[in-house]
């Protein structure tokens, strides 16, 4: 996405506006060190391009910036819980209306913070007091982080993930280390597999790494660079790629979409809401995951 050509409504800073596709409000960021976007709908960083590189960001062509549906593509936010143990499937977070809190920028980059908290429609999802606050981080490197409060009087549990969709060249081409080996694969009743110290794609894939290392790296030798995913908070790492018959089954992916992205997501996972991260009254929790580009 060619953030540039957006009509800006609003100039914030030097280096921040806001911008606008379709019925969408994203901020903008556009300092030396990189170019980013987050949407409000969602608080859903949308792209990240550190300045002289390609995005490390996939967002899909066929996208709908209606600010209603889940934006198909970039970070979403999952939460309160993540895949399908509650209804709506990865939760509520990303269809939401968040609000811009504050940036702050300097000669090393921008920091944009946007915040959700609960409302008459979350309520009558999920009958808990929170806030949200989704730091992002951008310079060279993109860090990501949902800081998670209990603002209620009772304790809550949750899952969630930070389900990143990655840009690469070519799938069938691309390597992936640092996941680890067990796995819990989606795609075969939830069993646990053990798999190999390097993964590459040749059909879809939907599995929940349960030992990733601090250090997760993609390989891709068409765009010419690696891309290294740290994740702290997590519990686990989730990998997916739908391949041609899921890209098939959506509305807004195109069919050969898939061939350019991979999601590497930083995950809390549970295999039932009331099995994930409890907190107390004023608890809080991050969930953070951190792009570097390295060519």
């Amino acid at each position: 996405m060619d953030l540039h050509t957006l009509p800006t409504l609003t100039n914030l800073s030097n280096c921040v506006t806001i911008v606008e596709k379709d019925n969408t409000k994203i901020v903008r960021v556009i300092h030396d060190k990189a170019t980013a976007g987050i949407s409000l709908h969602g608080g859903h960083v949308i792209s990240f391009q550190p300045t002289g590189k390609a995005d490390l960001i996939w967002m899909s062509e066929a996208a709908i910036f209606d600010g209603k549906t889940a934006l198909r593509g970039g970070i979403p936010v999952c939460w309160p819980w993540f895949a399908r143990i509650g209804s709506p499937s990865h939760g509520f977070a990303r269809t939401q209306q968040w609000t811009l809190v504050e940036h702050r920028e300097s000669e090393e980059g921008v920091v944009v913070t946007l915040g959700l908290t609960a409302n008459d429609e979350t309520l009558a999802i999920w009958p808990y007091q929170f806030s949200l606050l989704l730091h992002v981080a951008i310079s060279e490197t993109l860090q990501v982080t949902l800081e998670i409060t209990n603002r209620d009087e009772k304790p809550w549990t949750f899952s969630g993930a930070l389900h990143t969709y990655l840009q690469v060249g070519d799938i069938r081409q691309t390597t992936t280390t640092g996941m680890g080996r067990e796995y819990i694969d989606n795609l075969q009743d939830n069993i646990i597999c053990q798999g190999d110290e390097v993964l590459q794609l040749t059909d879809t894939i939907d599995r929940v790494y349960t030992t990733p290392e601090p250090l997760i790296r993609l390989h891709d030798p068409v765009l010419k660079r690696d891309i290294l995913v740290e994740n702290d908070g997590h519990n686990s790492t989730v990998l997916w790629n739908p391949w041609l018959q899921g890209a098939q089954s959506m509305a807004d992916m195109t069919d050969d979409g898939y061939q350019t992205m991979l999601c590497i997501e930083s995950t809390v996972h549970s295999p039932c809401i009331s099995a994930g991260i409890t907190l107390q009254p004023g608890e809080q929790h991050q969930l953070k995951t951190t792009l570097t580009v390295s060519d």
